[in-house]
């Protein structure tokens, strides 16, 4: 690469970077920690996590609109309890995320989601999340693995979902 032509990506790599830091100022952090409580997600980030997770366990899912809905809404409440247990580091990361996810831009450049997380239809979330699966942007692929494995691992380690795995459950030894 020629000096001239790594001059302009770092030019423009930090221009970019600036707008994009614009862009977020005054955009909700993913993560917030109230005083009397543990770390939980911003409505904004629980909207973009619900419909993630709407996305990536599709079926599983109760069928009925009301039960889906109550179901999901536990579900959610289940990830701010891992969130929780996460170290610092790792939800000051998985909030940078979601501020960045949370922001029109973003949602664009990330995930290549032209609707809102809360107004996107299952099969364009799906769609997005697949790009970011198959991105060669590694930046994207973490992402998409981050988010697809902590909606899995939450939710398949709740008792009540076992039986959609074939688990029976912890054998008794009396």
């Amino acid at each position: 690469m020629q000096r001239r032509t790594l001059m302009k990506l770092g030019l423009g790599s930090g221009l970019l970077l600036t707008l994009a830091g614009l862009g977020l100022r005054g955009i909700e952090p993913g993560l917030q920690t109230p005083a009397d409580g543990p770390v939980r997600q911003s409505p904004r980030s629980r909207a973009l996590m619900g419909a993630i997770a709407l996305a990536v366990l599709d079926s599983a899912w109760p069928a009925d609109a009301t039960q889906r809905s109550r179901a999901l809404q536990a579900h959610l409440d289940l990830v701010d309890g891992a969130i929780a247990g996460f170290p610092p580091a790792m939800q000051a990361e998985l909030g940078q995320l979601l501020t960045v996810l949370s922001s029109a831009a973003g949602r664009r450049g990330l995930a290549g989601l032209a609707s809102d997380w809360s107004e996107a239809e299952i099969p364009a979330v799906q769609a997005a999340l697949q790009s970011m699966r198959d991105s060669s942007l590694s930046l994207r692929e973490q992402a998409y693995q981050a988010l697809r494995d902590l909606h899995c691992a939450v939710f398949f380690s709740a008792p009540q979902h076992w039986s959609l795995m074939g688990y029976p459950g912890p054998k008794s030894f009396e």
